[in-house]
């Protein structure tokens, strides 16, 4: 009996052994994935979250749920992030604001954007539009640079928050206009939205998801756009640039996702595969060009080279502004 008891505890311990192999290297995912977005519901970053998140679910039929973690341009989510375990089961939608404007504009980021991050693929690209409320009595960019120089200071707009890309943008457009505007930073571009319709600023250089249907309601007068070409989605409107002679003015907003650096090679493959996949369907790219944004799948390593970059950048651009770190 003893032996059979031996035996039996045995092989016990050997099954679950082998159970506990076979789940530790169970293929990704299994279980839920959460995709964390530093900006509220609504915005930008947030609908391209959730259409990516919901092709995700639908292909691996395991959940993949995003979290809204806003503020401080993104960076709130993008820390979160960057202390989670390096799994793929804690991933972000990143902003140009959060990896490469943000090392700039704050003093004590409490990450690195490039070494705590293993970059998966850029998801979308796009212009920013400058729009003003209706009631400001200006149709041009020449317009509004006049109106501007003849009330400095006067003039408000708001953004996403401090080192967000619509307040780069502003600043930068602010600094080659040779005006200046006060800044009113808050949590996301809805909650900026909702106090340009109230009149309670006057002016944005936000993400066309977020501008573009008050423009199609009349809500919002558009003058032109941030890229360096005229944008496929409002291919009426003049780039800053030409609009206002102002060469060589151009921001590109972008998203994509990032999961915590030390990723397994073969999640951070898996993720990028279906990124693309994604990406490549009919109705998200169609529901990406009604939000003004065109997709821009990437190899992890290609998006890697873009964060580096536009870090560079616009560390240039901040200086140049003269923006000071906070």
């Amino acid at each position: 009996m003893k032996r059979v008891r031996v035996v039996a505890g045995t092989a016990v311990l050997f099954l679950c052994s082998v159970a506990t192999g076979w789940s530790q290297q169970s293929p990704y995912p299994s279980r839920p994935v959460r995709m964390l977005v530093g900006f509220p519901p609504g915005g930008s970053a947030d609908i391209l979250a959730r259409a990516v998140a919901h092709k995700m679910t639908e292909a691996w039929n395991q959940q993949v749920l995003v979290e809204n973690r806003p503020g401080a341009a993104g960076t709130i989510a993008a820390a979160a992030v960057a202390k989670s375990p390096p799994d793929g089961y804690t991933i972000l939608m990143a902003a140009l604001a959060s990896q490469s404007i943000a090392p700039s504009l704050f003093k004590s980021l409490p990450y690195d954007s490039e070494r705590d991050f293993a970059a998966i693929s850029n998801v979308a690209e796009l212009a920013l539009v400058l729009v003003v409320n209706p009631a400001l009595p200006v149709k041009s960019v020449k317009e509004l640079i006049a109106l501007a120089k003849a009330r400095p200071g006067e003039l408000n707009y708001g953004s996403g928050g401090v080192g967000s890309s619509q307040h780069l943008a502003t600043e930068l457009f602010s600094m080659q206009a040779g005006v200046r505007m006060v800044h009113v930073p808050y949590k996301g571009s809805p909650l900026a939205l909702a106090d340009l319709l109230a009149g309670q600023t006057v002016l944005s250089i936000d993400n066309p998801t977020t501008v573009l249907p008050q423009v199609k309601l009349r809500k919002l007068r558009p003058l032109a756009v941030s890229s360096a070409r005229r944008w496929p989605a409002v291919p009426e409107l003049p780039t800053i640039a030409e609009a206002a002679a102002l060469p060589g003015f151009e921001v590109i907003g972008w998203f994509g996702v990032v999961a915590t650096a030390g990723t397994p090679a073969e999640v951070v493959t898996r993720l990028n595969v279906e990124i693309g996949r994604i990406l490549k369907l009919p109705d998200v790219k169609q529901r990406l060009s009604e939000q003004g944004a065109e997709a821009a799948p990437s190899t992890p390593q290609q998006f890697a080279a873009l964060i580096s970059s536009d870090k560079q950048k616009y560390a240039k651009v901040v200086r140049a502004t003269g923006m000071q770190p906070q």
